[in-house]
């Protein structure tokens, strides 16, 4: 019995570091499921957001990860199932742990040193911030950050959000998500 019982605390406490060491990716502007701010809401299309991309900063990286990439996409977008990319960014060098605020500026002055933007499908790079039909349910942003087993990933400028969304997909060692929501009254 007292073996037992020392092997489940041992058990729960490997989990407890195993779980420490998560791959996680947070904001100190959108909580998990919550509502992005109009800050972050595109101007544009109807809306009058300031457009400003949110912080994001992330821990618990998987060994080897010698870059990362993030994936901004609204899987309810109408769009005939394809979505809306609303922010791909590649090539950000391992040693980043954040993303600042306002870090999607288009002329990519705010990103770290090597990182790039790709195209959106918002017609160019950087940010493009919520903007959903008036009247739709809140739609989903999700925010996934990979970790990527390569330095860099040589994307043709001009390259598709999709096209990006493929090389960083078959170079992704971990992956951390965090999901915010937004909708328009009619």
């Amino acid at each position: 019995m007292r073996v037992r019982t020392v092997a489940l605390l041992l058990g729960l406490a490997l989990a407890g570091t195993v779980q420490a060491q998560q791959f996680r990716l947070t904001s100190p502007d959108i909580k998990p499921g919550g509502t992005i701010a109009d800050a972050h809401v595109f101007h544009g299309f109807g809306c009058s957001g300031k457009n400003v991309s949110p912080a994001l900063k992330w821990s618990g990286a998987p060994k080897g990860a010698k870059s990362f990439a993030l994936l901004v996409h609204d899987p309810d977008a109408p769009t005939g199932g394809a979505g809306w990319w609303h922010w791909v960014v590649l090539n950000i060098p391992a040693s980043a742990t954040e993303l600042k605020q306002d870090a999607g500026r288009a002329d990519s002055s705010s990103l770290p040193t090597g990182a790039v933007h790709v195209k959106t499908d918002f017609g160019g790079p950087g940010w493009g911030g919520p903007c959903p039909p008036a009247g739709d349910k809140p739609h989903r942003y999700n925010f996934t950050l990979h970790a990527l087993k390569v330095e860099r990933l040589d994307v043709a400028p001009g390259a598709t959000a999709s096209l990006a969304g493929f090389m960083v997909n078959a170079n992704s060692i971990g992956k951390a998500t965090l999901t915010g929501k937004y909708g328009r009254k009619k």
